[in-house]
């Protein structure tokens, strides 16, 4: 059976029983392709042995050694996925560059009458088309983003407007972060680059992008994260862009509602505070942290919206989407489920 290279482009348009990794488990973890498993040839420790001593010995003792450990992990691997290969089963195999560790899987499937397919460039060439996709993708789409301070809820009508039936592209759900200071989900943790850009990468390739795409306004950087450069420069130089305003007591509510984890870890609280002490000054930063030591939550997203957030999200705004100057604007009276899709409907019903 055939176990011949097949090029990136075929290989995302064809329908595969099995997309197959075999790297590392770490550069599986640092990102892979869509919908992929891990049958790692070689785990990290065994790489790093047969390195040191290809480096340190010779080629032909690390390739013997190698090969045994290659030889037994895919034995392993048969072992445990054997229920998934039926008659016909066709899967794809890469590598990081298409290279042995891929052929030995792919050959060695094809050896047991599998339509295998090594996947040519490995997880290179793979990610060469997300990073030139990403360069040109965002400029074919007519992107909508809605601007607001913290607290005005705009990744709920994001929600709302998915919920409608509007594309959406949640930049924030995808990093795993709420986009500020206090923006760190618990018990998540932000992708690496690489794969918050294969994430974005396919859910833009998962949209029609002839309709509107809604997305929330954003800085460079989510978290520790970045926005590819051409999305994060249509979203601002072409975005057509909406304002969301809510009364002060909501958007101190919905804080209440985002951040409730805190009240469970007022020092982690306090924690992710001290970071403001060169922007606000020290003094300021303990009257929040002693707010908050003592159960004085509203008082304490108050006291954060007006003096940190307010003035430096009007400041990066005007000067990130000049658009918004001419932005119509969502006045909200509060941030119910109700409201929001009314708000949401409305939208949409805008030509």
């Amino acid at each position: 059976m055939s176990c011949t290279p097949i090029e990136i482009a075929e290989a995302l348009a064809s329908n595969f029983d099995a997309i197959i990794d075999v790297r590392s488990p770490s550069e599986f973890a640092e990102d892979h392709m869509p919908g992929a498993v891990n049958w790692p040839v070689l785990d990290d420790e065994q790489r790093h042995v047969v390195g040191t001593l290809y480096k340190q010995v010779s080629a032909l003792e690390a390739r013997k050694l190698g090969g045994a450990m290659v030889a037994r992990n895919i034995a392993d691997h048969l072992d445990r996925q054997s229920a998934l290969m039926h008659k016909g089963w066709k899967p794809l195999v890469y590598c990081w560059r298409g290279g042995q560790r891929s052929g030995a899987m792919a050959w060695y499937l094809g050896q047991l009458g599998f339509n295998s397919r090594q996947l040519s460039g490995g997880y290179k060439a793979f990610r060469a088309l997300v990073r030139h996709e990403l360069e040109n993708l965002p400029i074919t789409a007519e992107l909508r983003v809605i601007c607001g301070r913290t607290g005005t809820g705009k990744t709920r009508l994001l929600a709302a407007l998915s919920d409608e039936g509007a594309q959406v592209l949640d930049l924030e759900g995808l990093a795993c972060h709420r986009g500020s200071v206090l923006g760190h989900l618990p018990g998540a943790k932000q992708p690496s680059q690489k794969r918050f850009e294969t994430l974005i990468w396919q859910a833009l390739r998962c949209l029609d992008l002839g309709r509107p795409v809604y997305l929330e306004s954003e800085s460079r950087k989510i978290g520790q994260l970045r926005v590819p450069e051409k999305l994060h420069q249509t979203m601002r130089n072409t975005g057509r862009c909406w304002l969301i305003e809510l009364p002060e007591s909501a958007r101190v509510q919905l804080l209440l509602e985002d951040y409730q984890h805190f009240v469970q870890d007022v020092e982690g609280f306090c924690v992710q505070l001290d970071c403001l002490v060169e922007l606000r000054g020290k003094d300021t930063v303990a009257r929040w942290q002693q707010l908050a030591r003592d159960g004085l939550w509203s008082e304490v997203f108050a006291d954060l919206m007006r003096e940190h957030y307010d003035p430096g999200y009007q400041r990066s705004l005007l000067q990130s989407y000049p658009l918004l100057a001419q932005a119509p604007v969502l006045a909200l009276t509060d941030a119910s489920p109700a409201s929001l899709t009314q708000t949401a409907r409305c939208l949409l019903a805008q030509v």
